[in-house]
C-alpha cells in the first residue's frame, strides 16, 4: 500500500506542474468505503490524512476507532436528511449537498451542537438519473438559499461526472464545474466561499487537477 500511496502522490504532483500549479493546492482523499479498520490504520501509516465515507454506520465506527488521530473525515457519499444528525456530528467536510432540504436539516443539527459544518454543494454535472446532485442551472439559487443557514459553511463543489474509459472525455464534466465554480464567485453571495472542487477518482484525477481540483478521491488505486 506505501508504494502505491507513493505513486498516486507522484502522478498528483506531476499532474499539478505540468498545469502550473501547485501540487500542494491539492489534497488527497482516500476512499475507505468497505475498507477495514486496518487498511485505514496503513494508509495512515503511510503518511495519509483525509479519508473519505459512504455510509454513517461503517463511518461511525472507523471514526470512532481512530479519534485520538489527528485524520479528518469527508462524507462523500448520498446523504439522507434522516442522518444529518449524526454526520454533522462526524464529519469536517461533507460533499454531497443537493438540496435545500438537506441544506436546512444540517444547518438545525449542526446548530444544536454549537458547530458550523463546512459543505460543498454537489453537482451532477452529466444530469444521470442514476447520480445524486442538483442541476447546473441550479446551483446559484441554493446557493443564494443557503445565505440565511448560520451554522452551514458552503466551500465549494463537487461532482460524480459520467464514467468513460478515457479521461480526456471526461474534462468538458470537470470545465463545467470549475465554470460554474467561478460564475459563483463572481456572484459574491456573502458567506458563500468557492475555495474547494471536489472532483476526479481513480481513473480521470489527473484530467480534474488540470481543470482546477482541490480534492481528489482516490479508492481503487490505493
Amino acid at each position: 500500500m506505501e508504494n502505491k500511496i507513493k505513486n498516486i502522490k507522484e502522478h498528483i504532483k506531476k499532474a499539478a506542474v505540468s498545469c502550473g500549479r501547485s501540487p500542494d493546492d491539492v489534497r488527497l482523499i482516500a476512499v475507505s468505503k468497505t475498507q477495514s479498520v486496518d487498511a485505514v490504520r496503513q494508509a495512515a501509516d503511510a503518511g495519509l490524512t483525509i479519508f473519505g465515507e459512504n455510509y454513517i454506520q461503517e463511518a461511525r465506527n472507523k471514526i470512532e476507532t481512530f479519534s485520538s488521530s489527528n485524520l479528518s473525515w469527508h462524507f462523500i457519499g448520498h446523504l439522507q436528511s434522516n442522518k444529518a444528525k449524526y454526520a454533522v456530528k462526524l464529519f469536517e467536510l461533507i460533499h454531497t449537498v443537493d438540496s435545500l432540504k438537506l441544506a436546512t436539516e444540517l444547518n438545525k443539527q449542526a446548530e444544536k451542537i454549537g458547530k458550523v459544518q463546512s459543505v460543498l454543494l454537489q453537482v451532477n454535472t452529466g444530469m444521470e438519473a442514476s447520480k445524486s446532485g442538483i442541476a447546473a442551472e441550479d446551483v446559484m439559487d441554493l446557493a443564494r438559499h443557503i445565505i440565511g443557514l448560520k451554522n452551514l459553511k458552503v466551500k465549494g463543489l463537487m461532482t460524480i461526472p459520467p464514467f468513460f474509459n478515457a479521461p480526456e472525455k471526461v474534462t468538458p464534466f470537470f470545465k463545467e464545474l470549475r465554470n460554474l465554480r467561478d460564475r459563483l464567485r463572481e456572484e459574491k453571495i456573502p458567506d458563500i466561499q468557492m475555495d474547494e472542487l471536489s472532483m476526479g477518482m481513480t481513473g480521470d484525477f489527473e484530467a480534474a487537477i488540470e481543470e482546477g481540483a482541490t480534492l481528489v478521491r482516490i479508492g481503487t488505486a490505493i
